[in-house]
């Protein structure tokens, strides 16, 4: 699964990184609402929510949805401004039926219900399905579809109000800290286009963004598989040091398309991700019993391959073919020892499995 970004005639000068405000600010909503997902900021989510304004912390609450399990699009500006004031003006500038799309799109989950249908504030039909949808999610998102359908221009100013009152009381003292950190991580990313290209520089902000052979595609490792393009437009790269460990990705038909990346730094609460398919590829291989009982062996010490098949009576070719799957999920290595090679676990890609499962291997 991969989301794909046709590159193709786009300059590298439109590859841009850029520091956004707003995208910072949605990044660190993003903590306050899912605080199990960035143990890294737990104590700082814990101590912003308790010092928040009892009001200002019910309006989180009821519009978290544009930010908790996605991010509404306009979130993530693919032409970032220099302040957040500047962003908020140009989410302003936004069309009506821009912005309660891409908000209906975040609060209800799916961009389907609205793909070939007529405006929700025109058509009864559309309204009526979005509304089933948004009730199917939970009653705070009922609420806040109904109201930003039925009065757009009220909602939109009651956001803005909310994300300016969010800089007051926590964003503008938290970005003035981190801000220096993501300038560092723009001016690394400008070297490494300089000194070893684009390639390099999109390999380097993530193990799971990687141009194609042909030089052509970004592929992002994401859940969803889809294309978009740039179109000649460009592409924007913004850093995040609350967004770790998500790598947000905005790739809606109209939009420019922006990729959100994690700052690494010594916080990191996760290392770095591979790619999903080499996770798949290292569920599977231990998914076998024989391969499992194989990586048991090894856990407690290098073997050669008669070794393994004398402990567990089974046939040189056949331990051959299951230590084969092991190394291609990356999870052996080997060293020669005269003309036998050893076979030994590699613990460490084992244990960012999962910690049960290294506790079960050793046991």
């Amino acid at each position: 699964m991969s989301l794909t970004i046709d590159i193709a005639g786009v300059p590298p000068e439109r590859l841009l990184f850029a520091l956004s405000p707003l995208a910072e600010l949605t990044a660190m909503l993003h903590v306050l609402a899912e605080p199990a997902h960035h143990p890294a900021h737990r104590d700082w989510a814990a101590e912003t929510r308790s010092a928040l304004r009892p009001e200002l912390a019910g309006q989180l609450l009821e519009a978290e949805f544009l930010w908790r399990s996605s991010r509404a699009d306009f979130l993530l500006p693919g032409r970032p401004g220099a302040t957040l004031a500047d962003e908020l003006d140009r989410v302003d500038r936004l069309d009506q039926d821009t912005y309660i799309s891409t908000a209906l799109v975040a609060t209800c989950g799916t961009d389907r219900m609205l793909l070939g249908r007529p405006s929700p504030t025109r058509d009864g039909a559309t309204r009526g399905r979005i509304l089933d949808l948004a009730r199917a999610r939970g009653p705070r998102q009922a609420s806040f579809a109904d109201r930003l359908i039925a009065e757009p221009s009220v909602v939109r100013a009651h956001v803005r109000r909310m994300l300016e009152e969010c800089e007051a009381s926590f964003f503008g003292a938290e970005w003035r800290r981190v801000a220096p950190r993501l300038a560092a991580d723009l001016r690394l990313r400008a070297d490494l286009v300089a000194r070893r290209g684009v390639a390099e520089a999109l390999a380097s902000i993530s193990g799971a963004v990687a141009l194609d052979e042909r030089r052509q595609r970004i592929v992002i490792d994401k859940l969803q598989d889809n294309t978009t393009g740039a179109r000649g437009d460009g592409v924007t790269f913004l850093p995040t040091v609350f967004g770790d460990p998500h790598l947000v990705a905005v790739h809606a038909p109209g939009w420019r398309p922006v990729v959100q990346y994690p700052v690494v730094g010594g916080d990191r609460a996760f290392p770095e991700p591979v790619a999903m398919e080499l996770v798949r590829l290292r569920l599977e291989a231990l998914s076998h019993p024989v391969r499992l009982r194989l990586a048991r062996t090894l856990a407690r010490g290098p073997h050669t391959t008669g070794e393994l098949a004398s402990a567990w009576d089974l046939s040189a070719p056949e331990v051959s073919r299951h230590l084969a799957v092991l190394r291609e999920a990356g999870l052996l290595s080997t060293r020669r020892r005269g003309r036998y090679v050893l076979y030994d676990l590699d613990t460490s890609a084992t244990a960012a499995l999962g910690t049960d499962l290294m506790a079960a291997m050793l046991r």
